[in-house]
């Protein structure tokens, strides 16, 4: 898939989805519902374009789930789901993850040691919302990777520019205006120059647990040692 670049709206605009982008979005949406089910006690969220509504035929599907539990628990709950397990870290300044890829497009991710507020602000940033919200079919704001912010209506969403409207957008999304700057220099930084390359993506081998191969990984990479010291872990 072609990255996609930011871009800039300047003023809102309105777009009206057509039938199939309906129908797209509520594919989705029950496969998510599925796997959040098998979830529940661990209160995912569903978060990016299809907790906004603005999906296309290749969009994924990404469940997160907000609090650190022992990973076999969730691997029992998804039983012979999972297709490849990874761990994940963008830098060495983020959040570690655990990745359960179910097929091409779905993945459930979660963490590998305590995040923090703000790492958790980063999903409600992009949209998220919970088992419950998928039940009843809510869709919330979120900021697209072209950073515009994403408002639902009843016949689609309104496209709204961030930059330069940090403060607003914060409060839409009900996240600190620092993560929306931080999300805003990134994003730009990234189309000015490229992407770099994630810090760790590691596949995690059949015969081990995500906690072992995190301690693996801790043995040898002093930020990760550190990271996994200063909120646990392992």
């Amino acid at each position: 898939m072609p990255r996609e670049k930011v871009v800039h709206v300047w003023d809102e605009r309105e777009v009206v989805y057509p039938p199939k982008r309906w129908r797209y979005l509520w594919e989705k949406r029950e496969k998510a519902l599925n796997i959040m089910e098998r979830l529940a006690q661990f209160d995912p969220l569903l978060y990016g374009s299809v907790a906004r509504g603005d999906v296309r035929r290749d969009s994924d599907v990404d469940v997160f789930i907000p609090v650190r539990v022992p990973s076999y628990l969730i691997e029992l709950a998804l039983e012979d789901l999972a297709r490849r397990r990874k761990i994940v870290m963008a830098t060495p300044w983020h959040l570690i993850k655990g990745v359960i890829e179910i097929d091409e497009e779905t993945t459930v991710t979660f963490p590998l040691i305590e995040p923090t507020d703000r790492e958790l602000d980063f999903y409600r940033w992009g949209g998220a919302i919970d088992l419950w919200g998928v039940k009843t079919k809510e869709r919330v704001p979120g900021v697209n990777k072209k950073l515009i912010l994403i408002v639902p209506t009843e016949r689609g969403h309104i496209e709204r520019e961030v930059v330069g409207r940090e403060s607003e957008v914060a409060k839409t999304l009900g996240v600190s205006v620092e993560i929306v700057m931080e999300r805003v220099h990134v994003l730009t930084r990234r189309d000015r120059i490229g992407r770099t390359g994630i810090y760790i993506n590691e596949e995690v081998p059949d015969w081990m647990s995500f906690e072992e191969a995190l301690k693996a990984i801790a043995d040898r990479d002093p930020n990760v040692r550190r990271k996994v010291r200063e909120r646990g872990g392992v």
